[in-house]
C-alpha cells in the first residue's frame, strides 16, 4: 500500500459506481474517512466536480459544539467532537479510553464506471498504540460492504475493544424506518415508523441472529414500497450478537450502520493481537424495496462454492415421525417420498443414543444401537436405491447434560465457570473454542459423514446462549464461538466436497449474510402453516433468494397452528422457496398423493425460473390481496402467485398490475394448474382464454385478478411470444 502524500490530492477521494449506485470516499481529512455521497449514480463526475462535492459538504458551525465542523465519518470519534454514536470504544485498563486516528496510507482499487470497486485506508493513534485499517466496497450489485480490522501495535499492554460499529451516511430526506421483529414460529415481522431525533437501535443479545432480529434496517423516504420509493438498508452479516442502527442526530445527520454487540472483556488485544468485524453490507434503491432487495439475492447467487445443481425436492422426517423412529415406517416414507418426486430424503433429530426426546443425548453423535443395530447404512442404501439423496440433522454446537460427553467432559460446557446458564430445550452449549471439545465434535461429524454417503446436513441451532463463557478461563465467549461454528462447517466441507448444509436455529434464527457464507440454505421457520409462511417468506425473502429458502408442503392440519389449509395454498406457498415435504405420507390419500406428484412436476418445471430470477412483490392497495412474480433474467418468462390472505375491502379485487416485465414484450397468460381455479369464487374471463398482452399494459393497466377464497392462492405463467 502506497504511503501518502504530506498534499492532500485527488487521488484520495474515490468514486465507485455499479447497479445506478454510486459512492464517493473522501479521505482528505488527516483523520478518519467519510463517504460524500451514497445513493443514486451521479453520472460522470471529474475532480473539480468531486472537490466540490467536497467542500459543499461542509457543515456550518453550530452554536455550543467544538470551534471546527463535525464530520459523520466511517467512524465517528469523540476527539472530534462527535457526541453521539461512536464508532469505537475501548480502553487500557480504564486508561487510553478515547482515540484519535490519523491516516498514513489509502489504497484504491476502481472498476469501470458501472463495475464498482473498492478503497483501503489504514490509519494509526500513536499515543494509545493501535492500527486501524478499513476496508469499503462497492460490489458489481451495487451492495455498499465495510468492515474494520483493529491491531493492538502497541507495548504498554492489552486493550479491551468494548464496541465498533461502522456508520454509513444517509441523507436527511429519509424520514422513515423499516425493521423487522419475530419469534418462534412467526419470524421477520415487519414494523414501520418515522425516523425522529435520536437513536433507532437494534441489538441482538441471543449469541445467534435471533428469532427478533431485524434482518435488514431500512430508512427511506417516507411511503416506499416494493416498487416505488427511495430507500437504503444495512445489514450487520454476523451470527452471533449484533447490532443494528439509524440515528438522526441534531445538526441534520442521518447515520445508518452496525457491527458486533461485544459482551463485557470478550475481546482483548494482547500487542499484535488485531480484531476483524463482520462486513456491515448496505444496499440502495430508488425504485423501492425490491430494486434493494435484488442487489442481495444476485450477490448471494454470485459467492463462492455456491451449489449450481437444481435445487432437489425434498422430504423432511420431522413432522411424520419425532423421534419415534423404525426402519420399516423410514422406508415406507421413503418409498412414498421417490412416488411422488423427491430427491433428497433427510432423517431428522432422533437417530443418535438415547434420543428418545429431547432431553438426552445431544454431543455424543454415535448411532443408538437400540434404534439402528445395523447402523444407519439400511435406510441409507435403501434411500439411494430410490435415485434421491440422503440428509440427516445434527445440532453440533449444542449438548444434553444427560449424555456420555456431558459426564466425561463437563468443562466443555459454556458458562461463567462456576454456574450452569439456565436451560434451554433441556440442552446447553458446548465450547466449540475449546480445542479438545471442536476436535471430538469434528472428527464424530467427520466419522458420520466418512461411514455413510449423505449429502445434506439440516445444521439445528436450538437455544439462545445464555452466559455463554469459556469455563476454564471464566471469559465471555460468544465472539469465538461463533468463529469456530463458522470454522467447523467449512472444515466439515473441505473435507467431504459437495456436501450442502442447511442453517436451522429453532427454525429461521440464524439467518444472515455471513452464516450464508458457510451454508447452502435456511430453514426458514419451523412454522409451516402456509398462511403464516406467506409472510415469513415474503419478508424473509428481501434478503434470502427463493432457492435458499427452505419452503415445505406441510400436512392438511398444521402442527404448529392447528390451522387447515388445502393441497394447492400449501403447494404454491412451497413453490416459491426451495420445495420440499414436510408432511406424514402414510397417511395421505390416494389423490393427495397424485395432486402432490403433480405440484412437485410444477416446481421442477419452473425451479430454474424461480431460482435464477428476478422477484417482485406488487403494492396492492388492499392489504388482503397479494401478489408475487419471479421474471426470468431476459424478461421472456414469467410465474405469477395472487395469494388472499383474508377477506379483502373489495371482492373481487380488480385490476392487479403485474411488476418486473419487460415493456416492449408481448406475454401471453395461461393458468399452471387449471384445479386453481377451484379456488376461485370467480375466475376472470380471460383465465380460460390465453390472452397475449404487452408487459407495458400489464404493468401500468393490470389484469383482473381472480376473485379468491380467503388463504388460497392461484398461479399464473407468462410466455413472451
Amino acid at each position: 500500500m502506497p504511503r501518502l502524500h504530506a498534499d492532500r490530492d485527488e487521488r484520495r477521494r474515490v468514486y465507485l459506481r455499479a447497479r445506478e449506485t454510486s459512492v464517493v470516499l473522501d479521505a482528505t481529512s488527516a483523520g478518519m474517512p467519510m463517504i460524500l455521497h451514497w445513493g443514486s449514480d451521479l453520472g460522470d463526475l471529474d475532480v473539480e466536480e468531486l472537490a466540490a462535492l467536497a467542500s459543499t459538504s461542509v457543515p456550518i458551525l453550530a452554536p455550543s459544539t467544538v470551534d471546527h465542523p463535525v464530520m459523520a465519518t466511517l467512524l465517528p470519534e469523540p476527539s472530534t467532537g462527535w457526541p453521539w454514536t461512536p464508532g469505537i470504544e475501548g480502553h487500557r485498563s480504564g486508561t487510553d479510553f478515547s482515540t484519535a486516528f490519523r491516516l498514513t496510507e489509502w489504497d484504491t482499487v476502481v472498476g469501470t464506471a458501472v463495475a464498482g470497486g473498492s478503497a483501503r485506508v489504514c490509519l494509526v493513534d500513536d499515543s494509545i498504540g493501535l492500527e486501524l485499517v478499513i476496508d469499503v466496497e462497492l460490489t458489481e450489485e451495487g451492495l455498499l460492504r465495510t468492515r474494520a480490522v483493529l491491531t493492538n501495535c502497541g507495548a504498554s499492554g492489552d486493550y479491551t475493544l468494548d464496541a465498533l460499529a461502522l456508520l454509513l451516511p444517509v441523507p436527511g430526506r429519509a424520514d422513515e424506518i423499516l425493521d423487522f421483529s419475530g419469534r418462534h414460529l412467526r419470524e421477520r415481522a415487519p414494523q414501520r415508523h418515522p425516523l425522529a431525533v435520536g437513536v433507532h437501535r437494534r441489538e441482538g443479545r441471543r449469541g445467534r441472529t435471533g428469532l427478533d432480529s431485524t434482518m435488514l434496517m431500512c430508512v427511506g423516504v417516507t411511503g416506499f414500497g416494493f416498487g416505488h420509493g427511495e430507500v437504503w438498508a444495512v445489514h450487520t452479516a454476523w451470527s452471533g450478537n449484533h447490532l443494528s442502527l439509524t440515528e438522526r442526530t441534531s445538526l441534520g445527520h442521518v447515520m445508518l450502520g452496525g457491527g458486533e454487540l461485544l459482551m463485557p472483556g470478550e475481546v482483548v488485544l494482547a500487542p499484535g493481537e488485531r480484531y476483524t468485524s463482520p462486513w456491515v453490507v448496505g444496499s440502495y434503491s430508488s425504485h423501492g424495496l425490491d430494486d434493494l432487495s435484488s442487489r442481495f439475492h444476485d450477490f448471494l447467487r454470485s459467492r463462492v462454492g455456491r451449489p449450481t445443481t437444481p435445487r432437489p425436492v425434498v422430504m423432511n422426517t420431522w413432522e411424520a415421525v419425532y423421534f419415534d423412529h423404525d426402519l420399516a415406517t423410514l422406508t415406507r416414507l421413503a418409498d412414498l417420498g421417490a412416488s411422488v418426486g423427491v430427491e433428497r430424503f433427510v432423517l431428522d433429530d432422533g437417530w443418535f443414543r438415547q434420543r428418545r426426546s429431547d432431553s438426552a443425548g445431544l454431543g455424543d453423535w454415535f448411532v443408538d444401537e437400540t434404534v439402528w443395530p445395523d447402523g444407519l447404512s439400511p435406510l441409507v442404501d435403501h434411500v439411494r436405491s430410490l435415485g434421491m439423496q440422503f440428509g440427516i440433522w445434527v445440532e453440533p454446537e449444542m449438548i444434553n447434560m444427560d449424555s456420555d460427553v456431558a459426564r466425561e467432559h463437563p468443562q466443555w460446557v459454556m458458562g461463567t465457570g462456576y454456574r450452569l446458564p439456565p436451560e434451554g430445550r433441556h440442552q446447553q452449549v458446548i465450547d466449540l473454542a475449546n480445542p479438545e471439545a471442536y476436535q471430538f465434535v469434528l472428527e464424530r461429524l467427520d466419522a458420520l459423514l466418512t461411514e455413510n454417503p449423505i449429502d445434506y446436513l439440516k445444521w439445528d441451532h436450538n437455544r439462545d446462549l445464555v452466559e455463554a463463557g469459556h469455563p476454564l478461563t471464566r471469559r465471555a465467549g460468544v465472539h469465538d464461538q461463533t468463529a469456530a461454528a463458522y470454522r467447523l462447517m467449512d472444515a466439515l466441507k473441505a473435507r467431504h466436497p459437495g456436501l450442502e448444509i442447511e442453517s436451522c436455529s429453532s427454525g429461521g434464527g440464524r439467518v444472515d449474510l455471513e452464516v450464508l457464507m458457510h451454508t447452502d440454505r435456511i430453514w426458514t421457520s419451523d412454522c409451516i402453516d402456509p398462511l403464516e409462511r406467506q409472510s415469513i417468506q415474503r419478508w424473509t425473502s428481501l434478503l434470502v433468494p427463493l432457492e435458499m429458502l427452505g419452503a415445505h408442503v406441510a400436512a392438511p392440519r398444521s402442527h404448529t397452528t392447528g390451522r387447515r389449509h388445502d393441497l394447492d395454498f400449501r403447494a404454491v406457498t412451497a413453490l416459491f422457496g426451495h420445495f420440499g415435504i414436510e408432511w406424514d405420507l402414510t397417511s395421505a390419500t390416494a389423490d393427495e398423493l397424485k395432486q402432490l406428484a403433480e405440484w412437485v412436476c410444477v416446481y421442477k418445471r419452473f425451479r430454474s425460473l424461480l431460482h435464477q430470477g428476478t422477484l417482485h412483490r406488487a403494492d396492492h392497495p388492499d392489504p388482503a390481496y397479494w401478489m408475487h412474480t419471479v421474471v426470468s433474467k431476459d424478461g421472456t418468462e414469467a410465474l405469477v402467485a395472487f395469494v388472499a390472505m383474508a377477506t379483502g375491502f373489495a371482492s373481487p379485487p380488480g385490476r392487479v398490475c403485474v411488476p418486473g416485465l419487460r415493456p416492449n414484450l408481448r406475454y401471453r397468460i395461461t393458468p399452471v394448474d387449471p384445479r386453481d381455479q377451484g379456488s376461485a369464487l370467480g375466475a376472470p374471463s380471460w383465465w380460460a382464454q390465453a390472452p397475449v398482452i404487452s408487459g407495458a399494459v400489464l404493468g401500468a393497466v393490470g389484469i383482473q385478478g381472480p376473485a379468491l377464497f380467503p388463504e388460497h392462492a392461484s398461479v399464473v405463467h407468462l410466455v413472451a411470444v
